[in-house]
């Protein structure tokens, strides 16, 4: 018997395989799940049945992922995870601003769709207990000295990062790929490696825990680029 309490997974994946063993997974951790492997029959279920978040892969039969993610947005806000097996169409779909709530990159880890399906309920859930806080007011930036302050505790950053940290901090919960925070921070279009990114994030990821040793702020999507996101650390 189903738990009325009990959240459903709508999984829209055409590698039968792969939809089962997702199901598997988010099963063992108490989600009911339904597949569907058509993109055609994807918007008149949903007329019918609720599904409390979508993973929606991008290549589909007959219907892809861009256009039914367009439709769903037209009558629903249910949340959305599109997964894609190339990893370009990741800076493409955060172009086109769906409105989607994450991507992923395949392969994946069942594990970590889970993981990443939990984080956006928590988000779109605020009536359930959630160790998440994204109050904007958590950090002071102050433009003029590079100085990022929590209460009376301040700390100096390079141009660099306060520049990755304002792009970040200023739109909480967006993804940014690394292009587009390397546009942020080198506006002279230099040709630089896209792994710089991770460098400069590394430093300031370490700088941040100074003021914020129980938080997690920067958060990183595999394959995708990253988010800022205040989260207590678990454990």
């Amino acid at each position: 018997m189903t738990n009325i309490t009990q959240k459903t997974i709508l999984i829209v994946e055409d590698e039968i395989k792969l939809a089962v063993l997702l199901s598997e997974y988010l099963a063992h951790a108490d989600y009911a799940t339904h597949i569907i492997a058509d993109g055609l029959d994807v918007i008149p279920w949903f007329r019918t049945h609720n599904a409390d978040l979508v993973v929606l892969d991008l290549m589909l039969p007959n219907r892809d992922g861009i256009e039914l993610c367009r439709e769903l947005r037209q009558f629903s806000n249910v949340p959305i995870i599109m997964t894609t097996a190339r990893v370009e169409e990741i800076d493409r779909l955060l172009g086109l601003a769906l409105g989607a709530d994450d991507y992923i990159c395949k392969p994946y880890s069942p594990r970590e769709v889970v993981a990443r399906i939990k984080a956006v309920l928590r988000r779109v859930s605020p009536e359930q207990p959630t160790p998440i806080s994204t109050s904007p007011a958590l950090l002071t930036l102050d433009a003029r000295s590079y100085r990022v302050s929590v209460g009376s505790q301040s700390i100096s950053l390079s141009t660099i990062e306060f520049t990755l940290l304002s792009t970040l901090y200023h739109e909480p919960t967006r993804l940014f790929s690394r292009n587009q925070l390397m546009d942020s921070i080198y506006t002279d279009q230099r040709i630089v490696s896209d792994r710089t990114v991770d460098s400069h994030i590394k430093k300031l990821r370490k700088k941040l825990t100074i003021l914020l040793p129980d938080y997690e702020l920067i958060h990183a999507m595999y394959g995708a680029g990253y988010c800022y996101e205040a989260r207590l650390k678990q454990g």
